[in-house]
Parts: structure tokens; C-alpha cells; sequence
């Protein structure tokens, strides 16, 4: 008999989370009219969503009855699967072992875009995806949560440089960080697009850092304003980006 409470792999939930949110934006309907809809908690929807709980089987098939689409797979033996523990050749067929010093999760920490005097906190996860085969990056404690991004890591040996890649229906977000220092952080680029006037999105780019979470004594996540505690900290670790050449931002 199947466990209704049975808890989905972080590979599953992962995967349904990105499947709910994809029918949201498309539905344009609220989080809340959905779990009403599916008869649970907006509490337990908000923490599914966000990583900070698994989709139980029963909470799953209330979203599929609710949706009226499908999110979990189908277990059928694919044509033409990568080999066990290796990324497919376009994020740089690594092994699992070899890239397992940057599985952890990590304070992010980026200029603000609303606020040219502040600094955006937030959570960066990085984990083996075994239906994938690949490292897999989902974020965290968003202020803006609607624009959580997740996505698959490129580890090629060529360039000695780790990728974030984010591709939803063909819009990409990228981040460029260089290899993980001594002690563990990823300094590097991040390139998006930020809302502009009305509807329209410009393109940016700015500065990143990575920092292991074990690593930061005091941990604060949203808008670091200019006079807060963390904010020394944290910019000196967005000035490194550039002052130790982890990226490079050309005058014009």
C-alpha cells in the first residue's frame, strides 16, 4: 500500500516545484487560490515551493487534481541516458565525485537593484540531481520570491570556471563564478534582467559572491541597507569580486 505521508525526493520536489510554479505564471492565479483549490495550507505550499520542505505523495496528488495536469514522471526507461553519475557533455561531463567539494548552500550576496546603496541577501543551494545527473541549484529566502531562480551547474575543465545556469522556455539567467577558494566562496558575474519602466526588462550585469553558510557567523538574508550590522562584511566581499580580478567590468 502506498504511504500517502511518503516525503518526494529533493530531486522530485525539485521538479514539482518548478512544475507548479510554471502553471502558476501561466494560470495567473495566486499561490493562495491554489492551495484553497487543493485543500492545503498556503503555509505548506509556500514551504514546498521554497525548498524548506519535501512535497508529501498526498499533497502532490491534491496539486495534480487541483491543476489537472501531472507532475510527477513516469518511470520509463529512457532512449539514450547519460552514464551513472555523470553530467551530460553540455554542462562538461563531470563525475559526481569530482564536483562534490561544491555540493553545500550558500549566503549569495549581490548589489541591490532597487537600492544603489545596498546589497541583496539571499540562499543558494547546490545538490547532486540523480534524475538529472548533474548539480543542481535552486535559491532561497528571496524577498522577491516570485523571481526564485533554480537551475543545472556547468563544470567544464576548460575555462576552470563554474556556470549557474538558469533557462526557462529559452529566457536565461547566467552566473560566471571562478572555483571555490581555500576556504570555499565563488566570486564571479551575474547576468539577468532587471525590470526598467512599466512591463520592460533591461539587461545587467553586476558583481557576485558565494559564501559558504557554515563559513558566515552572522547570517541575514533581504536588503542589507548601508547601516546594517552585516553591510561591511558583505560589500567587502562584492569588492573582492573586482579588486582580486575574479571578474573584470570594461569601461566603455
Amino acid at each position: 500500500m502506498t504511504d500517502p505521508e511518503k516525503q518526494l525526493s529533493d530531486a522530485q520536489s525539485h521538479s514539482v516545484a518548478g512544475l507548479i510554479r510554471e502553471e502558476l505564471a501561466r494560470r495567473r492565479i495566486s499561490r493562495q487560490r491554489l492551495a484553497d483549490q487543493a485543500r492545503i495550507s498556503i503555509s505548506t505550499l509556500e514551504k514546498a515551493l521554497s525548498g524548506r520542505r519535501p512535497f508529501t505523495l498526498a499533497t502532490t496528488i491534491r496539486l495534480e487534481e487541483a491543476l489537472g495536469v501531472p507532475l510527477r514522471h513516469v518511470n520509463s526507461a529512457p532512449a539514450a541516458a547519460p552514464a551513472i553519475g555523470i553530467a551530460p557533455p553540455e554542462l562538461g561531463s563531470y563525475a559526481r565525485p569530482a564536483v562534490s567539494w561544491i555540493e553545500g548552500t550558500y549566503l549569495t550576496l549581490r548589489p541591490s537593484f532597487g537600492d544603489r546603496d545596498a546589497i541583496y541577501a539571499y540562499r543558494t543551494e547546490i545538490s547532486w540531481d540523480d534524475a538529472a545527473t548533474c548539480l543542481a541549484f535552486r535559491e532561497a529566502e528571496r524577498l522577491d520570491a516570485a523571481f526564485t531562480q533554480f537551475g543545472t551547474v556547468s563544470v567544464p575543465n576548460q575555462s576552470g570556471h563554474i556556470y549557474l545556469v538558469t533557462n526557462r522556455h529559452g529566457q536565461y539567467r547566467l552566473i560566471i563564478a571562478g572555483r571555490p577558494s581555500i576556504t570555499g566562496e565563488m566570486y564571479g558575474i551575474l547576468t539577468t534582467l532587471q525590470v526598467g519602466l512599466g512591463a520592460q526588462l533591461i539587461p545587467v550585469a553586476a558583481p557576485i559572491a558565494l559564501l559558504p553558510l557554515r563559513t558566515v557567523a552572522d547570517v541575514q538574508f533581504g536588503r542589507i541597507a548601508a547601516g546594517h550590522a552585516c553591510y561591511p562584511a558583505y560589500r567587502a566581499h562584492l569588492a573582492r569580486t573586482i579588486d582580486e580580478s575574479f571578474a573584470r567590468f570594461l569601461p566603455v
